[in-house]
């Protein structure tokens, strides 16, 4: 098989999708035929580029080594014909593009690529939690573009005025108080917690926390005490430092003293970043430019969460 960039764009889709399921929606094929297409594509490579496992498709290290450099030819191939100096897609000046944005650690280095990469583009940003209410006003034309969540098995629900793409599938971990007694361990699984209290977001319309709940169900315990908390990440972490509960958290979340973060062992919980646009709105312009922007920004958090860097060596290798 000779590799062709439509191969390249097919790994990508994957690795964001995190499933050949979905992956297979996105790109307008069958699962199967997607599947066949990537065993093709390994065979190219000699070794496998995906782990599959009961939720979905994860890279291996040789398959995150491929990943990157097919993002870059990819970029490499979007750039040719410009002028040098001469920046990608613009969108006319005049009214913002409006953005929002679920509570992800993505956004401030999103917002400022974009300033960087658009400067003549103004730009609003404002915080809406619940990744149902994110569609709603997309479809309600009241923004552009934003980034949502969903989660493994549960594909944020949207119309075809919408179109989403994944950014990365990442597993959650947890944030314990440095004291914790089992702070020495490299992983904790759901069930060594089921007598502390739990710190918990929301209903986020998207499958949380009821994804959550399951998974504590699965592993043979009803979380005894759940405080629903909707602060900001430093006022949870406070909590957690005085040892008043623990919490998931985001994989790349960046410890204050006092508290711990810890991979959950199996990894049964998975969240998935994405950005969503109106199809046919001020967004679709510039959508790539977005993509790449939140991609480059998540590629920083990594490089900036040790906790999160051993995880992914002890995991792939």
């Amino acid at each position: 098989m000779e590799l062709e960039l439509r191969h390249l764009r097919t790994l990508c889709v994957i690795a964001e999708a995190g499933s050949l399921g979905r992956a297979a929606t996105v790109l307008g094929h069958s699962q199967p035929a997607v599947s066949t297409q990537l065993g093709r594509i390994e065979r190219h490579f000699g070794e496998d580029l995906f782990l599959r496992t009961p939720t979905g498709v994860k890279p291996t290290a040789y398959g995150a080594q491929i990943l990157a450099q097919a993002r870059e030819a990819l970029a490499a191939v979007e750039r040719i014909g410009r002028r040098e100096g001469e920046a990608g897609p613009a969108l006319p000046t005049g009214r913002a593009l409006r953005l929002a944005a679920t509570n992800t650690p993505v956004l401030p280095g999103l917002v400022r690529r974009l300033r960087g990469q658009l400067p003549e583009v103004p730009l609003t940003v404002s915080s809406v939690y619940a990744s149902s209410a994110i569609v709603e006003l997309l479809e309600q034309e009241e923004i552009d573009a934003a980034l949502a969540v969903d989660y493994p098995g549960q594909e944020l629900p949207h119309s075809t005025a919408v179109e989403h793409r994944g950014i990365i599938t990442e597993p959650v971990f947890l944030a314990l108080p440095a004291g914790h007694r089992l702070r020495h361990r490299a992983e904790v699984s759901l069930a060594e917690l089921a007598d502390e209290a739990w710190f918990l977001t929301p209903d986020d319309g998207a499958g949380w926390p009821g994804f959550f709940h399951a998974a504590c169900a699965a592993a043979g315990f009803t979380p005894a005490v759940v405080h629903e908390f909707l602060g900001d990440q430093v006022q949870l972490q406070r909590m957690i430092a005085e040892g008043l509960g623990v919490s998931v958290v985001q994989a790349t979340i960046q410890p204050i003293p006092g508290v711990i973060v810890k991979p959950l062992a199996g990894t049964p919980l998975w969240t998935r970043y994405l950005l969503v646009w109106r199809r046919d709105g001020r967004a679709g312009e510039v959508a790539e430019t977005l993509y790449r922007s939140a991609v480059e920004s998540y590629r920083e958090l990594i490089s900036r969460a040790p906790h999160f860097q051993t995880w992914m060596a002890r995991t792939y290798g």
